[in-house]
């Protein structure tokens, strides 16, 4: 096969075989629906822990459906039904006891354009962790965070100062500092670079190898280059349509690596060859 995307250079070589990786997210034959229209049906794949996750596919396909399924995101919008299993470490993210405030903490979120708070640098950090009462010094707490999303040494002289000011990478950095703030043991990341230039695209990217050590990271992303760039796992959605109705389904699920040089899938080859999508 042709490929046209180079990832060899781009997967890590501490990257375990399937067998020796514990699993966090244990999905089951899930379905969403809005209203009577079904935006993914039949989902079943582990994620695992300490991995970047890619989801990749053509718009329209159910990609951040399905991330926001994993902390009960769609919960929020009206009229939404999610049908199946979503266990994480083993307890049901559905279940009656799961408490999805909770599941929101354990499993934080990054949004495609950055969010932060008309408030200042210390504050938006700070936000979280004041509203929960977690314990512990909230500056300790607010630079532990900055730190790992690698802004301290930027903003470390101007917490005062308005987030509103900070660039658009500088920006999607302190969102993930906001994430990391409650300490949570996910972060999903939904095209958290596609409103930034190439070096803030390449900031976030060498960030989220750096978080992956500590984080399970599952990321949406349009962009092939930096589905190779940046995981170590790959799932390919797509649209299927049958009698008018149009819904993403899960067509492959592999190491990167294979995706885009050996995918059992001919749809999965045309898509990462450009050949649809």
């Amino acid at each position: 096969m042709p490929a046209t995307i180079d990832v060899a250079s781009s997967l890590r070589t501490e990257f375990q075989p399937a067998v020796e990786r514990a699993v966090a997210f244990e999905i089951d034959g899930l379905s969403v629906a809005y209203g009577s229209n079904v935006a993914v049906r039949d989902v079943s794949l582990d994620v695992y822990e300490h991995v970047i996750t890619a989801v990749i596919g053509p718009s329209g396909c159910g990609k951040s459906t399905f991330i926001r399924c994993l902390n009960r995101m769609n919960d929020l919008v009206p009229g939404v039904k999610v049908g199946g299993t979503i266990r994480y470490r083993g307890e049901d993210l559905y279940g009656g006891d799961a408490d999805p405030v909770e599941v929101r903490r354990r499993i934080g979120m990054v949004f495609q354009k950055p969010n932060p708070f008309p408030k200042s640098i210390h504050d938006n950090v700070a936000f979280a962790p004041k509203a929960l009462g977690l314990p512990g010094s909230i500056g300790q707490r607010v630079e532990r965070a900055l730190r790992a999303a690698a802004l301290w040494d930027e903003v470390k002289d101007r917490l005062d100062r308005s987030a509103l000011a900070l660039s658009g990478g500088q920006q999607q950095r302190l969102c993930i500092a906001r994430a990391l703030a409650v300490e949570p043991e996910v972060i999903l990341l939904d095209e958290p670079a596609s409103a930034l230039d190439p070096i803030s695209t390449a900031a976030i990217e060498d960030l989220m190898h750096e978080l992956k050590r500590d984080y399970t990271l599952v990321i949406v992303t349009h962009n092939m280059q930096q589905a190779a760039r940046v995981a170590d796992m790959t799932a390919f959605f797509s649209l299927e349509v049958a009698g008018g109705d149009r819904h993403g389904v899960l067509v492959e699920y592999d190491e990167t690596r294979t995706i885009f040089t050996h995918p059992a899938d001919k749809r999965t080859e045309d898509y990462v060859t450009g050949r649809f999508g």
